[in-house]
């Protein structure tokens, strides 16, 4: 293992991606940019992070923001809990100690939002810590290294690897970590051929030898994901649009989304519900069905935009341009928001 030291480092200071969030090792950049690559694709995070960056460039500025113009920030991300923990934790920071990211894994780890591979990747970039940052690429790249059978779902496996990998640290132990990370994300990459003919570690990786890549790593299988069907109604009342919140705990806790009923409604059913929820309708036109693809379920959606008179019922009705706007709506409404929006040119 001390062997894969130098040529991986070497091997990332040559190859290394041209990401806005490696320009610094400022530790609130740092934060942001990993939590924000969290369940997202890097391409995808450039422009986030540029732009949350620009309009709150700093803990005291995340600690202050308005949480409904935190989530616009973050809309498209997905996974809005951790704009929220990185709100909580900004506070946490400004609170405790006085703005400035705290400077060891054990403090950092106090953070809300922030768990051990987080931790390891602010503390060894931002401050030069020798603490190990495990993540899946990483996983994946040891156990290639070592042609290992053991399985990286278990505890036991991140804690024994986070061992060895802390014995063989660096004296510059962020840029390892980054580039133990790098080396998974471009070259021993996942769901594909590893590129094994241009890795600076081939010659020490004991699966290349016999040819066991694709069989590593060895992990639990995942659960089949469960399907749901919902029918969405964006409905309409002249310039306004029916939105409402979200419970505060659970799936999209305290997001808001467009009227839906846990149930697939034909446009007979559909207005018959309607009907006895009181609404006046003056059109119901079904439009484009959609899905989401959550971590363990997937929304089957039926969509219809409706036009009704006005009425007092429990959903807020705002301004369309407002919700546009100013609102962030959960990805999983991606297709009811292209509705709207084409319905507003369409006028």
């Amino acid at each position: 293992m001390r062997r894969i030291v130098e040529p991986l480092c070497n091997w990332y200071g040559r190859n290394k991606r041209d990401l806005p969030w490696r320009k610094d090792t400022e530790p609130y950049h740092i934060w942001v940019s990993e939590i924000m690559l969290q369940q997202t694709r890097v391409e995808a995070v450039k422009v986030y992070y540029e732009r949350f960056t620009k309009e709150l460039p700093n803990i005291e500025a995340l600690a202050h923001i308005e949480e409904e113009r935190l989530l616009k920030l973050w809309e498209g991300l997905g996974y809005y809990s951790r704009a929220r923990n990185l709100k909580k934790a900004a506070i946490q920071i400004m609170d405790k100690y006085h703005g400035k990211m705290p400077n060891t894994y054990e403090e950092i780890m106090k953070l809300p939002g922030i768990g051990e591979y987080t931790a390891g990747a602010i503390a060894s970039i931002a401050f030069g810590e020798k603490t190990p940052a495990i993540d899946g690429n990483v996983f994946r790249v040891i156990m290639r290294l070592q042609n290992s059978k053991r399985n990286i779902s278990k505890l036991s496996t991140k804690k024994e690897l986070f061992q060895e990998l802390t014995e063989i640290m660096p004296e510059n132990p962020g840029i390892f970590n980054q580039a133990l990370m790098e080396l998974g994300a471009t070259v021993c990459i996942p769901n594909g051929l590893p590129r094994c003919e241009i890795c600076p570690l081939k010659e020490l990786c004991e699966s290349f030898k016999t040819g066991t890549m694709l069989e590593l790593p060895i992990k639990d299988s995942k659960k089949e994901k469960v399907e749901e069907e919902y029918t969405v109604f964006i409905l309409l009342n002249y310039n306004k649009v029916a939105i409402h919140k979200r419970p505060g705990r659970g799936l999209l806790a305290s997001m808001y989304e467009f009227p839906n009923v846990k149930q697939k409604f034909n446009l007979k059913e559909a207005l018959e519900y309607l009907k006895k929820q009181e609404y006046s309708i003056l059109r119901i036109l079904e439009v484009e069905s959609s899905k989401h693809i959550f971590t363990h379920k997937i929304w089957q959606m039926t969509n219809y935009i409706v036009y009704v008179e006005e009425i007092e019922d429990e959903n807020e009705w705002i301004c369309i341009t407002t919700l546009l706007d100013n609102y962030a709506l959960p990805s999983a409404f991606k297709k009811q928001l292209e509705v709207l929006k084409e319905e507003m040119k369409n006028r």
